[in-house]
């Protein structure tokens, strides 16, 4: 299982989240379940909001299904159809194959209506959605399903794939082909030639800077003996294999 502030745009994700009892409240509607949340506390000294104690969770039941609800990881037992307002149910996260789009941390942490408050959020898009192919009228931003790992919810994350791991962002390289890029993630190549950036950098990589200065012998063995074998084209094609999604916007 990884480390709860270990994440990276690029990653690929099985998350889950045990299915605890709750009840739930303000019956179900064509598109949402609304129900009592088991993990947060109010945060009765917010200045930032109130917040009622009530989490509503998108549902699909069929036709249209907007793409909100399709991100909406939290599933409940039994579902929405076969429950009303006062029912007892449970609600968790099964398994679900996930890839990360952003990692944003909070130092101080989020301003939210409930406790604890968040020290990072992590987005991520559900397998078979790709990165921006959500229309303007829905909540979400074009980049997924936010999280936050940490804030009280018992999240368990197992990282099936993590695109160039020995690299960090804002590394320098010099691929196989003679050409200098940046790396700034898995799909954020830049050329330093001005070049359009084609396939991407040609294996193996030879390290040059990292964090802005000449790079240990240590790093550069690692960032060389990752690359010896396979291709960037290749890791795209993996990495597309397990998430169903495009890599770029």
């Amino acid at each position: 299982m990884m480390d709860e502030g270990d994440f990276r745009a690029g990653d690929v994700l099985s998350v889950a989240c045990p299915f605890t009892v709750t009840t739930v409240e303000q019956g179900v509607t064509w598109d949402c379940v609304s129900v009592r949340w088991p993990w947060w506390e109010i945060d009765n000294d917010s200045a930032f909001a109130r917040w009622n104690g009530i989490v509503a969770l998108g549902v699909g039941s069929g036709g249209h299904v907007a793409p909100e609800i399709e991100a909406e990881l939290f599933r409940t037992d039994p579902p929405p159809e076969q429950l009303k307002a006062g029912d007892a149910c449970r609600v968790g996260v099964p398994p679900t194959v996930v890839h990360v789009t952003a990692v944003d941390r909070h130092d101080p942490p989020l301003q939210t209506a409930w406790l604890p408050h968040p020290t990072q959020t992590v987005t991520v898009l559900r397998r078979g959605l790709s990165y921006r192919e959500f229309p303007e009228e829905s909540h979400l931003d074009g980049s997924g399903y936010t999280i936050h790992p940490g804030d009280g919810i018992p999240f368990t994350f197992e990282l099936l794939m993590r695109p160039y791991p020995s690299l960090q962002m804002g590394d320098e390289v010099a691929d196989a082909a003679g050409r200098a890029w940046r790396f700034e993630g898995p799909w954020d190549w830049s050329p330093f030639d001005g070049e359009p950036a084609g396939e991407g950098p040609a294996w193996p990589l030879v390290l040059l800077t990292r964090a802005g200065t000449p790079c240990s012998a240590e790093d550069a063995e690692a960032v060389a003996a990752s690359t010896e074998s396979g291709s960037h084209q290749e890791t795209v094609r993996e990495w597309m294999a397990l998430t169903e999604a495009s890599p770029t916007p």
